[in-house]
């Protein structure tokens, strides 16, 4: 029986080996295997909401294992260190308890079609200290851990005694993570003063958004960014634009400058890579950020057997430009390799992959939604703030939950998320 194995749980290889599994390993007709080095699913996009404790990973997680039972394919716990291509096989590393007490050995499983769906991590572009006094927020632990640091601030802030002391908070990138991440905090102060801690207050926050760059959110229209520079100066953050950091200290950020930019918390968000290991990997072709070179029907350009899609895919469209690393890019490629391995498995020829910009939104929390809607809706684009484009961001996640549950538990989920906005506080706590 052809065994199919998808590497990485993330929005892209979750949904595929979900439409793999239904439509293959429910019927018998192929073996499909789920390998991802974390127990649970978040949708990435939602892990600044984890980081502020708007979203609880303990209840908003999916189980990776409960899922393939539903679903049709298995489950491996496990982190990829190797591909052996002559044999097919992928190699897994020991896994360890928290002690570090290994548990299980170096695995080995083969496979006849592998599908690489590792995402991306945060790229630091080697700048000292970073590593050191940074928090990134590729996964859900990080972004726990996050949480934890910021909880313990405010905790000291509300006990304090110092007028004059502030919540210090950088944030390095003005993407779609750090600006989201800068509106949510300031979401999670106001909470957190109606649940006791009543010295909390948007004074406290001394928050400062750093970019490199002449504007924040460069991937969006000028008057998007604009409008979203505006809104979060209104809310108190200090954006800085043109502004290189080029080390990070336990005091806070250096600047190209020499200015120092204190902060006691800060994220580092300004670009992403794919894992390090990955670099010329099972000898595939990678690009100077580790991505794995595909062909248009997302095949590496050095094995047929292997597809690529996600963040960690170097795609190139037909304007020579790279598909950008973003949630609805790895919804499309899922898609298409979906159609190309059921393709290939029937002897039939593979379509190309054509990347389609249906535009992005930047969530500022409850404040205020901005963006561009593109394709479809209109010829060109449409600039949408306020309550339409919070409808459409909320609806790009749940256009994810149906690809993986289907319409019928998405609408119990929401109604759910409904009865839960009663019960539960707004923010974790604990």
């Amino acid at each position: 029986m052809t065994r199919i194995i998808v590497v990485g749980g993330g929005a892209g290889g979750l949904e595929l080996v979900t439409k793999l599994g239904r439509q293959l390993g429910r019927k018998g007709k192929a073996e499909v295997i789920l390998v991802d080095r974390n127990r649970t699913h978040l949708w990435k996009p939602l892990l600044h909401e984890v980081a502020t404790g708007a979203m609880d990973t303990g209840l908003d997680g999916l189980s990776y294992r409960s899922h393939a039972h539903n679903h049709g394919f298995s489950f491996h716990l496990g982190t990829l260190t190797d591909i052996d291509r002559e044999n097919k096989q992928i190699k897994l590393a020991p896994l360890a308890d928290d002690s570090g007490k290994q548990m299980v050995g170096e695995r080995t499983l083969s496979y006849d079609i592998l599908v690489m769906a590792l995402g991306s991590v945060s790229n630091d572009f080697g700048t000292p200290g970073v590593r050191d006094h940074c928090i990134f927020l590729d996964s859900p632990q990080q972004a726990e851990r996050f949480n934890q640091e910021l909880m313990n601030r405010f905790l000291q802030y509300a006990e304090s005694d110092t007028v004059d002391e502030k919540v210090d908070i950088a944030i390095v990138g003005g993407g779609a993570t750090g600006v989201e991440l800068s509106a949510e905090l300031y979401n999670a102060v106001e909470h957190l003063n109606a649940y006791g801690f009543k010295k909390l207050n948007r004074d406290c926050l001394r928050l400062t958004l750093v970019e490199a760059g002449p504007r924040i959110l460069p991937a969006l229209p000028e008057r998007i960014s604009a409008m979203a520079h505006k809104e979060l100066r209104e809310l108190g953050v200090d954006v800085r634009i043109n502004t290189m950091v080029v080390e990070a200290t336990d005091k806070g950020l250096k600047t190209k400058s020499d200015e120092l930019i204190p902060a006691n918390l800060m994220v580092w968000a300004a670009g992403i890579k794919a894992p390090d290991f990955m670099k010329d990997i099972a000898g595939l072709e990678t690009n100077r950020i580790n991505q794995l070179a595909v062909k248009d029907t997302l095949q590496t350009t050095r094995d047929d057997s292997i597809f690529v899609i996600g963040d960690c895919a170097f795609c190139l469209q037909a304007d020579g430009k790279p598909v950008p690393p973003r949630a609805q890019s790895a919804h499309q490629m899922a898609s298409l390799a979906f159609e190309n391995i059921l393709a290939s498995l029937g002897g039939k020829a593979l379509k190309p992959y054509v990347y389609k910009d249906h535009g992005s939104l930047v969530n500022l929390s409850r404040y205020s939604t901005v963006g561009s809607l593109m394709g479809n809706l209109m010829r060109g684009s449409m600039m949408v703030e306020g309550r339409i484009a919070r409808t459409v961001y909320v609806s790009l996640y749940r256009m994810h939950q149906v690809a993986l549950h289907g319409y019928t538990r998405t609408g119990l989920m929401m109604l759910v998320g409904r009865i839960n906005r009663f019960l539960r506080p707004r923010l974790k706590l604990h």
